[in-house]
């Protein structure tokens, strides 16, 4: 299988204005494509903002709602899959989502944020109870995660023996935690053996302060692309070959055992 071309949009875009994001979203799917990217990864609650306070109910919306609808013409228009953040309704919870939409405008899939940071999403978000969601794309295995969900290895780890070659990870990494991307995703990538693409917001935001920094980190523990601190659109390759051989020198997955580690669950 050739490389999996993957862009990743750091960007904040304009919080509580989802018309403008989508606008945003759409010119970075046209440049992705025009690069020859089959994925654009955009950062957590990206349709709406992240600070956005009491609106949340407001803009919250169903997984097959206008946002939806909307990225899956994006997605069709420029011929590439499309990961995105945005609140989503079921009734009445509201769960920090991001949905999968593949290239010809179908919904690969919908994760719901498992591991819920700090007080502002603790009062208006309801935590996921799916540990691991997946989907095909070009022949990869593809995970999915949301910013803190990725910080507990039991996550990542749950993702590796399910088979996932590419974690996404939307994300709004905020100072002082910049160490997270600078340093624990390539750990992860490496221990689980698989490629993280880790995408944040940056700039200021309401109270937070987002440090960009998003990275495509390698099963060898090495970033094969990073973004700076400011808005940017960075491009990475997947490479399956290359997954393959650096699976079968690590012997973490092989070498594990499982029955000593039963108390910690």
């Amino acid at each position: 299988m050739p490389p999996l071309r993957t862009a990743l949009l750091q960007s904040s875009g304009r919080p509580g204005a989802v018309a403008e994001n989508l606008k945003v979203l759409d010119e970075a799917a046209a440049r992705a494509a025009t690069s020859g990217a089959r994925l654009l990864v955009a950062p957590e609650l990206f349709l709406t903002g992240y600070a956005i306070g009491d609106a949340v109910p407001e803009l919250a919306e169903p997984v097959d709602g206008p946002g939806a609808q909307a990225v899956a013409e994006i997605a069709v228009r420029h011929g590439l899959a499309v990961l995105y953040g945005y609140p989503e309704r079921d009734g009445e919870r509201i769960f920090n989502a991001s949905q999968l939409i593949g290239p010809d405008g179908a919904s690969l899939a919908n994760y719901r944020k498992t591991h819920l940071f700090g007080c502002f999403e603790q009062e208006w978000f309801t935590p996921g109870e799916r540990a691991v969601v997946q989907a095909d794309l070009d022949g990869l295995r593809i995970g999915l995660l949301i910013c803190y969900d990725v910080e507990f290895p039991e996550n990542v780890r749950a993702h590796a023996l399910a088979g996932t070659d590419l974690l996404l990870v939307p994300t709004a990494q905020m100072h002082p935690f910049q160490f997270v991307a600078e340093s624990v995703i390539p750990v992860r990538a490496f221990e689980s053996q698989m490629y993280v693409a880790y995408v944040n917001r940056t700039g200021p935001e309401g109270e937070f302060e987002f440090v960009g920094l998003s990275c495509l980190a390698g099963p060898d523990g090495t970033v094969r692309t990073r973004a700076g601190r400011g808005e940017e659109l960075v491009i990475g390759e997947v490479d399956p070959e290359f997954l393959a051989a650096s699976r079968a020198a690590n012997p973490y997955l092989n070498d594990r055992r499982p029955g000593l580690y039963g108390s910690l669950a």
